[in-house]
């Protein structure tokens, strides 16, 4: 399947006779890098992380289609999805090529983004029930969509809403006040339904406005603030704490506990898990420090090599590297490339770890052990630990860092040198 030039949709994915004569149509927002609910994987945005071994995006698509009257969807992506087509690729491989579904790039704010997939549905239906839809959502079900419909008989909009049930307070300095009473204020979620015609006529309207200069996008945090600024008014729908959106990492626990319970989940795709193994050494020579595990310790003493020469983290990319097949650190960052030389090595694991995450892989843990006289390791290791979980997108509680002497034996007893081992264990789905 190929990509898509930027700003363009792809074709239909179905044969337009599966299009119903009735029915409502569908924005998802699946552009942003979900920098906030990365638990699994460096670098690799939430749509693509696995949920109950699928990726997240598939599943809030399967949930959307399950309602019969869908006719059409738009998945608004990054620029370079647009082009690279990885959603369009991930959705046709999981849920087949029946779904009526077009893919459009988005812009820098979700607003842009919502923008550019109504314009997509412009020349289909939008003259009918559109509904926008976060992509990182992944519980909404046919009922509530049904509710959201029925109040679009009457509405502009309707948007589901759940009523807040905690105790709400001001703060300032950490010093609490009173704040409103709870008992008319409600949470908001998507999916938010609206008129078509109505909702392309109000962010066109706002798009020139703040053109103009006269609003600014953060006042817009969802499409029911677009058309309330358009002079149009929306209803709240009934909804649930189940239709959460996965925004930070905590939430994925409860996402993975939710999907277990539910009849008729996407099947989890096989996985297995693969182990690598690193191993790496450079030369101590007249210096002020080294740097060991992205982590830099005065010394009497330097590594010498072609990059800063982190033993640790030349091990750990060779690790890493080793359990995806994907050759060796050399292979990748050559030292006979100038570009390389005096590089920091936490770039050549941060590349590993993007390797694994574009397999739709994860790190499940990563081990480091290294052999020096001096300087000790001891004092250091936390500081490791956290630079590696860092830069590998992992919780520290993944990775461990161990050091041990070698007796005084070898190049490593003389202090001619400082050895590092690495192994590293990733999932990877099963494809054979």
């Amino acid at each position: 399947m190929t990509g898509m030039e930027p700003h363009s949709t792809s074709t239909l994915l179905s044969n337009q006779s599966h299009y119903r004569t009735c029915g409502w149509s569908c924005v998802v927002v699946a552009a942003g890098s979900g920098s906030r609910a990365r638990a699994h994987t460096a670098d690799i945005p939430k749509q693509f992380q696995l949920l109950a071994g699928q990726p997240l995006i598939a599943h809030t698509v399967r949930a959307l289609a399950a309602h019969p009257q869908l006719t059409e969807l738009v998945i608004v992506v990054s620029t370079d999805d647009a082009r690279e087509g990885k959603t369009q690729a991930i959705l046709s491989q999981v849920l087949g090529a029946e779904l009526p579904m077009r893919f459009v790039a988005g812009g820098e704010t979700r607003r842009q983004s919502v923008l550019a997939g109504i314009r997509a549905l412009a020349g289909l239906q939008t003259a009918g029930p559109v509904l926008v839809h976060d992509g990182a959502r992944p519980f909404v079900d046919p009922q509530l969509i049904d509710r959201i419909l029925a109040a679009l008989q009457t509405a502009s909009g309707a948007i589901p809403v759940v009523p807040v049930t905690d105790t709400l307070k001001k703060t300032d300095d950490n010093q609490l006040t009173s704040g409103p009473s709870r008992s008319n204020l409600v949470t908001v979620q998507t999916p938010q339904g609206f008129d078509g015609n109505v909702l392309l006529a109000a962010h066109e309207a706002l798009d020139k406005a703040i053109a103009r200069g006269d609003c600014s996008e953060d006042q817009f945090t969802d499409d029911a603030s677009v058309l309330e600024w358009n002079g149009q008014t929306s209803v709240g729908v009934p909804s649930d704490t189940k239709n959460i959106k996965i925004t930070v990492p905590e939430d994925w626990a409860r996402a993975e506990a939710l999907m277990s319970n539910m009849d008729g989940a996407l099947p989890a795709r096989a996985t297995e898990t693969r182990s690598g193994f690193g191993y790496d050494v450079h030369r101590l020579v007249p210096g002020d420090g080294v740097w060991l595990c992205g982590h830099f310790i005065e010394h009497s003493a330097r590594l010498d090599g072609h990059s800063d020469a982190d033993v640790g983290l030349h091990a750990l990319t060779d690790a890493l590297l080793g359990a995806i097949g994907a050759g060796d650190i050399g292979t990748h960052f050559p030292p006979s490339d100038p570009q390389w030389k005096g590089a920091a090595s936490h770039q050549f694991a941060r590349h590993a770890a993007q390797l694994v995450a574009k397999r739709d892989g994860r790190i499940v843990n990563v081990d480091v052990a290294i052999v020096a006289e001096a300087p000790k390791v001891g004092p250091h290791r936390a500081a490791m630990v956290a630079k590696m979980a860092e830069m590998l997108g992992v919780s520290e509680s993944r990775v461990s860092v161990k050091a041990t002497t070698n007796e005084r034996m070898g190049f490593a007893g003389r202090q001619e040198g400082i050895a590092a081992f690495a192994t590293a264990s990733v999932e990877l789905p099963r494809n054979d």
